[in-house]
């Protein structure tokens, strides 16, 4: 299933730039429609409310996200290779989220609600990539046959837990290549060359 925001990227636009700007509490539908060009009624059509925007613009940012992975993993790379660039990444665009950032340090209990109890919707959006990610391995040889689901289903929540209590001291290249190498790769069953 995939999960997308609507399609009205002017709201979005002007939703972001007003979260960044106030932050998602002090953002009225007033601002974010203003922003947008659009009449109040025209927004609340499409958004009967706030947190329906708040949604949207948190799935478009996780579009994003993924959208970036398709650039940068070299999927001629060796599988290990690219579970690390993987890791790597999503930890580096999760930490360097700029509205992510903000609204965790200014007011958590605006956000973390979406992040948590009704954070299905983007664990989704997180879940189907990396079952599709883990299905190519498959599909290349470089996996077992196996039920991808809960083991995307697990990585989205190793994701979802790194923003939501980052690691004091984030690993260094090196370190990320060994935990990738020593406890990821087993658990996707990756078959790892023991030189490497």
């Amino acid at each position: 299933m995939t999960i997308t925001a609507p399609a009205t990227p002017d709201v979005l636009d002007a939703a972001l730039e007003a979260f960044l700007d106030f932050g998602v509490r002090r953002t009225s539908m007033g601002e974010i429609a203003r922003r947008a060009g659009i009449s109040p009624a025209t927004l609340y059509r499409r958004y009967a409310q706030k947190s329906d925007v708040v949604m949207g613009v948190g799935l478009r940012e996780a579009q994003r996200i993924l959208a970036h992975l398709e650039d940068v993993i070299d999927t001629s790379a060796p599988p290990l290779e690219q579970l690390t660039a993987l890791h790597v990444e999503v930890a580096h665009q999760l930490r360097s989220n700029e509205l992510l950032r903000r609204v965790l340090a200014t007011e958590p209990e605006t956000v973390l609600p979406k992040l948590t109890v009704d954070a299905d919707p983007i664990l989704e959006i997180g879940r189907g990539y990396l079952a599709g990610f883990l299905t190519r391995l498959q599909q290349e040889g470089h996996l077992p046959p196996y039920d991808v689901a809960p083991v995307a289903d697990w990585l989205a929540r190793l994701a979802q837990s790194d923003v939501l209590t980052p690691a004091r001291e984030p690993l260094t290249p090196e370190q990320t290549a060994v935990f990738v190498r020593d406890h990821l790769a087993p658990f996707i069953r990756l078959t790892v060359d023991p030189r490497s």
